[in-house]
């Protein structure tokens, strides 16, 4: 049910009049499910005043609330509304229409970093989600770093990336900017299937697949580098109501080949599943409770909330949807794992933040068991909105985050990030490894960003493997260079392809150092590739942040140093 104050205001706007088709399904609106306490739905019936209240009250408790355990979505019903949403933490602000233009807010939906002086460079975790926005003046801001996507929206205007300050996004798919995106002091970007006005701006990674409008490939002056077409790629599921008042949850189809967004010529190619198929896990509820679920064939929406886990989530049938909203967040206790996934088909994770506890767990989320090697090209398992933290809320140790040993996995969107800043982070303290490590073959990775891992950031072992677009930090607090050494080798390497695989392909990828505890800290390289033909890197760069530390080749021995006298470094192609 809604909670009360908004049921009684979508009823009393809708009393004694003779109900058109929209307010009779507002009506039905009214009986939606139970999404808990941390949701708010509204209508266009709903006040201005007390959408903008809401809004209002969230955003002053999340501004700056950066490791908090509170979680918000804001859903929008079809229609239209004048409102002008600021964006704090853990906020996720959602339209329930079909289609971006079924949901129309003249006014913003936006992120600003005035908290921090006009630097986003901290704007973590939150959403904008399937709305239309026209909005004042012309122009609108998303000033935001990681785990912040803009997804299956429509702004009809200009849109800024950057709030004055420094910023290190982002993340934009299945959008259409009817105006021009201004990138300003994004340090890097990635843009997939969307269709945008034109793109001003350029520091040291931008990165375009399927979208049209982009600018030339140009790397790496500037670097820009654009791929015409997404090869494989299955878009995140998202919650709808339809027109006679449904709740349902719609799966986009497979797409191949694809450019533009996937609603560009009316509805979207998938499948509705109806809510009565999805167990609503809220706050309280239990690991037992979501594993019942889960055995009973019931796919899984995870309203906004942390859980702690006494037990792993098992999810061993086939197409299983888990949704999560306002970055519901997984917890595992006691060190084991918080996700595990059976080597099936069709398996769809989207939405989740997992946030490692203090026992260590041996790995946090993995997709197949160790040694699966079934064939699912033909419905491959997707992780949209897949976000991994290790500390800065608290004490976390993980050896390693993610493990994918499934084949044809299609990873859109990740952080991977083991913490550098807040409670609980030292180096003998949210101790964690590896961020990324692929076993499987055929995996695509689209908008992939790992961060401050203490050996491998990303180890990737099986062949056939892709990767579009790659953002990295070296740890900052290596003591010394004796406590950071991969046998004689100074270092680890952030974007590491296995000795033995024979075919492996990425663009666009970017790997800096901040090695602020020890500026004499060396890497030896950023990337390490087996030396044959099948293995090729397009656009690669290296930096060393304000010269604090050195990165001494870009990949393999290929590459100038980055270090405090040349702190940016770029290579083309490789080989």
């Amino acid at each position: 049910m809604l909670s009360r104050p908004f049921r009684l205001v979508v009823l009393a706007g809708l009393a004694g009049a003779l109900l058109t088709p929209a307010a009779q399904a507002d009506v039905a609106i009214a009986a939606a499910p139970d999404l808990g306490p941390n949701v708010r739905i509204f209508t266009p019936q709903t006040p201005a005043s007390t959408i903008q209240q809401q809004v209002n009250s969230t955003f002053s408790q999340q501004e700056r609330n950066q490791f908090g355990q509170q979680r918000m979505a804001f859903l929008f019903t079809p229609g239209s509304y004048n409102v002008n949403v600021n964006v704090g933490y853990y906020t996720q602000v959602l339209g329930l229409g079909l289609s971006p233009d079924n949901t129309n807010i003249t006014g913003s939906v936006h992120a600003e970093a005035d908290w921090m002086g006009g630097n986003a460079t901290l704007n973590f975790w939150r959403g904008a989600e399937n709305l239309a926005v026209a909005p004042n003046g012309g122009n609108d801001r998303w000033a935001v770093s990681q785990a912040a996507p803009y997804r299956r929206m429509h702004l009809k205007g200009n849109l800024a990336l950057d709030d004055g300050g420094w910023s290190s996004g982002g993340f934009i798919s299945d959008s259409r900017i009817d105006g021009q995106i201004r990138s300003g002091s994004q340090q890097q970007w990635y843009t997939r299937d969307s269709q945008i006005g034109s793109w001003a701006g350029s520091n040291w990674n931008m990165v375009f697949t399927g979208v049209a409008g982009s600018p030339g490939n140009t790397f790496p002056n500037p670097p820009y580098t654009v791929v015409a077409n997404t090869p494989v790629v299955r878009d995140k599921p998202f919650l709808y109501v339809d027109g006679a008042g449904n709740w349902n949850v719609f799966v986009p189809a497979l797409r191949t080949n694809a450019r533009g967004t996937t609603w560009q010529n009316g509805a979207p190619a998938g499948q509705s599943l109806p809510i009565s198929q999805f167990f609503i896990v809220k706050p309280g509820t239990t690991a037992a409770a979501i594993n019942s679920a889960l055995a009973a064939g019931q796919n899984l929406l995870v309203t906004p909330g942390v859980y702690h886990l006494n037990q792993t989530i098992n999810i061993t049938r086939a197409n299983t949807v888990v949704l999560g909203l306002g970055l519901a967040t997984f917890v595992p206790d006691n060190g084991i794992t918080a996700l595990s996934v059976s080597d099936v088909d069709g398996v769809k994770i989207a939405g989740v933040l997992v946030d490692a506890g203090p026992a260590n767990s041996q790995t946090l989320v993995q997709v197949g068991p160790n040694g699966s090697s079934a064939n699912h090209s033909a419905n491959p398992t997707s992780l949209s909105d897949l976000f991994v933290r290790v500390g800065g809320a608290g004490v976390g140790k993980a050896t390693n985050s993610v493990v994918i040993n499934s084949g044809n996995v299609i990873l859109d969107h990740a952080w991977i990030w083991r913490a550098d800043h807040g409670s609980g982070v030292g180096w003998t303290t949210n101790t964690a490894d590896v961020g990324l490590q692929v076993n499987g073959n055929n995996v695509t990775a689209y908008g992939l960003f790992v961060e401050h891992y203490q050996r491998y950031q990303t180890l990737w072992n099986g062949n056939g493997g892709r990767t579009y677009f790659y953002q990295n930090e070296m740890p900052y607090d290596p003591p010394n260079q004796g406590a950071w050494m991969n046998g004689s080798t100074r270092g680890y390497a952030a974007y590491k392809v296995g000795a033995n695989v024979t075919s492996h392909e990425a663009w666009g990828l970017g790997s800096y150092c901040n090695f602020s505890t020890n500026r004499s800290v060396v890497a030896d390289r950023a990337f390490e590739v087996p030396a044959n033909a099948g293995v090729r890197f397009h656009s690669l760069v290296t930096v060393s942040l304000g010269g604090a530390g050195t990165i001494a080749r870009v990949i393999n021995n290929t590459g100038d140093t980055a270090n405090g006298s040349h702190t940016v470094s770029k290579v083309t192609t490789f080989p």
